[in-house]
């Protein structure tokens, strides 16, 4: 028996969690962490941040609701204000900490970070297992160096192989003794500001909301509503907690299946979980291509025809686009770190292409705003759309009048978000683009 540091990631949950698991049987003491980075709260190239303030409040509570799981369990999480080669570096050194456990990486610097652990402490055993997506890697038709150009083409490549999906496990039964004892948390933390969200964070906010979708006769509908720019009802809404990891896809899958069994199977159930499997591709997409998923000409030879303009950039940021539907839009994701799906193809469709922008800004600004920001299915979808990705296609292009009259006929959403507060282009002050939560 050894003495372990498990280092939470985007696996914020003590059920269906096989790492965990694992990590409880074979330690005698055991250290739970988590490691903000203060990074994560720095303007990067694009001049956004990681973390604005929607997502920023949906972490903390997720770690909050941990803690207390912990808690009841006679264990609590740790959490630094620290990039995590310090953080390990200080257990090394003072705990003698030799053995870590952590889920398996999709994010390239993610990725990066604990290749600089394992290149530093030679002697320190990482052990990892896959926490995020629905298939393991080793189940695959394919080596993940031949991922399939389309989306088309790897599903119809995985439903062909009728690949099993694991059965969600128990929380352990046994939580081994602390390595260290309570500490308050950083009193340098960035405040968490009062937000409007219609989520609530954390693992069991997740699966009572997993009972209840399931409990409804909506996942027999989803198809149909599923395009919908506003409404709980009217898609899963299960992204926030699997971004986070309160949930696993497995649960989701166990669930899905378990509700086409009682009332059966039907084009919106299996539509559910085509939308899993485009969540699965862009997992692989972004460890396949690693570096080239933040690159201009994605994974094209050819760059897009746009450039940079701060003060349209700005526009459409704050939502004072010449564009109802597009100002709705960034007006609902900017209050409440949401936007349905719809929109968020609207919105993008209008950056790149009526606006003329980087897309790399587009993507940055949802990554600082979304509380269900996923880095492989926010820049991934952006590619896609920007005509540098996974698309057989050179882009989506979509008319963004004629989308407001089949998905807001009535003008219902955009008034209810002001997006009739329009403005011509380049009418902003480009000072101070884009919003920053701190």
């Amino acid at each position: 028996m050894t003495h372990s540091v498990y280092w939470f990631t985007n696996d914020l949950r003590l059920s269906d969690n096989r790492l965990l698991r694992r990590a409880c049987e074979q330690s005698s003491s055991i250290s739970f962490i988590y490691c903000i980075n203060p990074e994560w709260f720095k303007s990067n190239r694009f001049n956004c941040q990681t973390l604005g303030a929607q997502r920023w409040a949906f972490l903390v509570k997720s770690l909050h609701q941990l803690n207390s799981q912990l808690n009841a369990r006679g264990q609590h999480l740790v959490v630094y204000f620290k990039a995590p080669l310090e953080v390990i570096d200080h257990y090394y050194s003072h705990h003698n900490t030799r053995v870590i456990y952590c889920s398996d990486q999709i994010g390239l610097y993610e990725r990066q970070s604990l290749t600089a652990i394992t290149n530093k402490y030679s002697e320190i055993t990482l052990k990892q297992s896959n926490t995020f997506t629905l298939y393991d890697m080793h189940q695959l038709p394919f080596d993940l160096s031949e991922l399939p150009s389309t989306f088309s083409k790897f599903r119809k490549k995985v439903e062909s192989s009728n690949l099993s999906i694991k059965s969600p496990v128990q929380r352990p039964s046994h939580f081994p003794a602390p390595l260290i004892a309570p500490v308050p948390w950083p009193k340098s933390l960035p405040k968490v500001e009062q937000v409007n969200c219609d989520f609530d964070a954390g693992e069991i906010a997740a699966n009572n909301h997993i009972n209840q979708y399931f409990s409804s006769s909506a996942p027999s509908k989803y198809k149909l509503t599923r395009n919908a720019l506003d409404g709980m009802a009217n898609s899963t809404k299960f992204s926030p907690w699997l971004a986070n990891g309160n949930v696993s896809v497995q649960q989701i899958m166990h669930a899905l299946q378990e509700y086409e069994q009682q009332h059966g199977a039907n084009d919106s159930t299996y539509w559910i979980y085509f939308e899993l499997l485009w969540r699965e591709y862009f997992q692989l997409y972004s460890v396949r291509y690693d570096h080239q998923l933040f690159a201009f000409s994605g994974i094209s030879s050819n760059k897009p025809l746009t450039s940079f303009y701060p003060g349209r950039f700005k526009q459409w940021c704050m939502g004072t686009t010449p564009y109802p539907i597009v100002n709705a839009c960034m007006k609902q994701l900017n209050q409440t770190g949401y936007m349905s799906n719809r929109g968020r193809q609207l919105v993008a469709s209008c950056l790149v292409n009526e606006l003329k922008l980087d897309w790399r800004f587009g993507a940055a600004y949802f990554e600082q705003q979304l509380i269900d920001y996923d880095v492989a299915a926010n820049w991934g979808n952006w590619q896609y759309l920007a005509g540098v990705g996974a698309d057989p296609r050179s882009g989506r292009h979509f008319n963004l009048v004629k989308q407001t009259h089949t998905y807001d006929p009535g003008n219902t959403f955009i008034k209810r978000w002001r997006g009739d507060e329009v403005y011509s282009i380049d009418s902003a002050d480009a000072a101070d683009w884009p919003l920053s939560s701190y």
